[in-house]
């Protein structure tokens, strides 16, 4: 059995507690009911599955209300297009949760980011922040589906402190680990992550990382540190929490065209 620590995907896990965030002033209630209209469950529909529809994790909504922003690892390698599985997004309508066809139009795996494009009515936007001026110590929050549809799709939200602002790549063990090539790819590919205080839990991959004074997003929530097994991440939580910095889906935004 591996007990060495692990970073982990929140999709590989099942929870069975949610914890509320601690309040934060007069503007957090205001800043949750404008972002929630256009935070989305991101997931795979079949008709002859049962049940058809997999949820997979959060997503939400940028530029022009016909993308979605969410992990490149909730979208599934592969679509069984024999049996006509499709991605789907889901909102929630009154009482009712609504599925959506989307297309997957871009894909930044170095930095977990995935851009879907839906039709029909446009949903409302979320606004993005500059996230180089996020520093240590700035307490955020975000919003996503912890446990999928379990209790229906009703987003909720935590609160996380930025506990460090430290490079995604992880050491090797030791340098007999390292070569020319891989020293090459390191620096090509290192980057900065917010390391975050607060707990995550499955299905909040791909949930907006937001300032709660006005709601500009400075990030999105991927990765888990777990200590041991993925089981540990219930009963042992280890309360640190990673996410991609948001000027990343700026410039994947600039990519396709969709901001300037």
């Amino acid at each position: 059995m591996n007990i060495l620590p692990r970073f982990l995907p929140f999709t590989l896990f099942v929870a069975a507690l949610i914890f509320p965030p601690a309040p934060h002033g007069a503007e957090l209630p205001q800043t949750i009911a404008q972002l929630k209209p256009a935070i989305v469950g991101v997931g795979t529909f079949e008709k002859t599955r049962s049940p058809p529809v997999n949820f997979m994790g959060t997503g939400f909504a940028v530029g022009d209300g016909h993308h979605v922003v969410t992990n490149a690892h909730v979208i599934p390698a592969a679509i069984d297009s024999e049996k006509k599985e499709s991605v789907i997004i889901l909102t929630n309508q009154g009482n009712a949760t609504m599925g959506r066809n989307a297309q997957v139009v871009a894909l930044d795996k170095e930095h977990d980011l995935a851009l879907l494009k839906i039709g029909g009515e446009a949903l409302p936007t979320i606004k993005l922040g500059d996230s180089s001026t996020v520093r240590e110590g700035q307490s955020l929050f975000f919003t996503g589906f912890p446990i999928g549809m379990v209790l229906g799709l009703h987003p909720v939200t935590h609160r996380g402190m930025v506990s460090a602002i430290t490079p995604v790549v992880m050491p090797g063990l030791n340098t007999q680990r390292l070569d020319a090539k891989m020293i090459a790819r390191l620096r090509n590919s290192l980057y900065d992550v917010f390391q975050l205080d607060g707990a995550a839990y499955p299905g909040n991959s791909g949930s907006p990382l937001y300032d709660p004074e006005n709601g500009l997003v400075y990030g999105i929530i991927n990765m888990v540190f777990v200590k041991g097994t993925k089981e540990n991440a219930l009963s042992q939580p280890s309360g640190i929490t990673y996410a991609i910095p948001g000027n990343h889906i700026r410039a994947l935004l600039r990519q396709e065209r969709l901001i300037e």
